[in-house]
């Protein structure tokens, strides 16, 4: 059997990259983005208690890759926003960073060019650039937190977050959560464990001393007051789905059995949607479904749509169509107002 030859034991060469100060003063956030992001935080607190009768949203590309693309899906959804603001709060789902199981693309902050170069230096800041702008739009935005320094330089952009399914039993990011001054929400693991969602959220509640990464860069502690809207995400897993009104049913009597608000977020694609992005219409409209029969334990949803429906592969040096996930499959822009329309429809039979 040949032996594998090992990697070279010189560590590769620093990269410098830019502090969030820095990041924060090429790319600042207006004033008046920043009153909107604060709103919408707040706003997203009382639907998930349910003081706001409103739906909550999550809709957007799986991943980014082209902040082009983004930013005209970004006008697309702020141009019908309108229409549904009596029912449905939206945020888009801006994501730029990626949790893979084993390998692949790690999200436009981590690899911008495709090609495996990892210039986190020019991601970082396209990233910041892009969900600056996107506020700038008025379209509030949310992300899945990976990286502590991600957070750092971006946080103050968002208006909800999610931890995945794969880092929902990280202690390190139930701290992170602790941290975010966004609503926060855990996702049942790819096992499917609701319980595992559950104790972060308790987890990630009250006051706590965590470590991070302060505005210039640096390793610091900080004294936290916790994160009063952390929630849980199902999104199905171990080869089940769990978005029927029985598995909903349990999971909010799991989080009253803790003292938590039983009110929930249920994610239309991954593990319910058995990897099949068309699936997800399904799912919505079962979601639709229980909140026309009067649920009251679900408190939004998250959908991946895109100006193209469906995924490709990604394609550095060749031509890639323009508005089309490279990770999961999503909806086109006439199947989500589909699904928009009939949320709202069944928001509206509800009251």
């Amino acid at each position: 059997m040949k032996v594998a030859e090992r990697n070279p034991s010189t560590p590769p060469a620093a990269l410098r990259l830019p502090s969030p100060a820095e990041l924060r003063a090429e790319w600042p956030i207006s004033a008046v983005a920043e009153s909107r992001i604060a709103r919408t935080r707040e706003a997203i607190g009382r639907i998930l208690t349910g003081d706001d009768a409103r739906l909550l949203v999550i809709v957007g590309p799986c991943s980014i890759h082209d902040a082009d693309a983004a930013l005209e899906y970004a006008r697309w959804l702020q141009s019908i926003n309108d229409g549904y603001a009596d029912r449905l709060l939206i945020v888009m789902r801006a994501y730029v960073e990626k949790a893979r199981t084993r390998l692949g693309w790690k999200g436009l902050l981590h690899d911008p060019r495709l090609d495996g170069s990892a210039r986190i230096d020019e991601g970082v800041r396209m990233a910041r650039q892009l969900l600056v702008a996107i506020n700038e739009l008025g379209v509030p935005v949310a992300t899945e937190v990976l990286d502590p320094f991600a957070a750092a330089c971006l946080g103050d952009t968002l208006s909800w977050a999610a931890i995945g399914a794969r880092t929902s039993e990280s202690p390190a990011h139930r701290e992170l959560a602790a941290w975010l001054r966004c609503p926060v929400g855990f996702k049942n693991t790819t096992a499917g464990s609701v319980a595992v969602a559950i104790n972060a959220v308790v987890a990630a509640r009250p006051p706590q001393r965590v470590m991070g990464i302060d505005v210039d860069g640096r390793a610091a502690m900080f004294e936290t007051t916790g994160n009063a809207d952390a929630h849980i995400i199902l999104r199905g897993g171990g080869g089940q789905t769990n978005y029927d009104s029985v598995s909903i049913e349990h999971a909010a009597e799991a989080l009253s059995a803790q003292g938590l608000p039983d009110r929930l977020i249920v994610d239309c694609s991954h593990g319910n949607s058995r990897g099949d992005f068309r699936n997800q219409v399904t799912v919505a409209a079962e979601i639709g479904r229980q909140l026309a029969g009067g649920s009251t334990a679900i408190a939004g949803i998250m959908l991946e749509s895109h100006l193209v429906e469906g995924r490709q592969s990604p394609a550095p040096n060749g031509a890639m169509l323009a508005g089309q996930s490279i990770t999961d499959g999503c909806l086109g822009l006439a199947e989500t107002v589909e699904v928009l329309d009939r949320l709202a429809e069944a928001h509206r039979a509800s009251s």
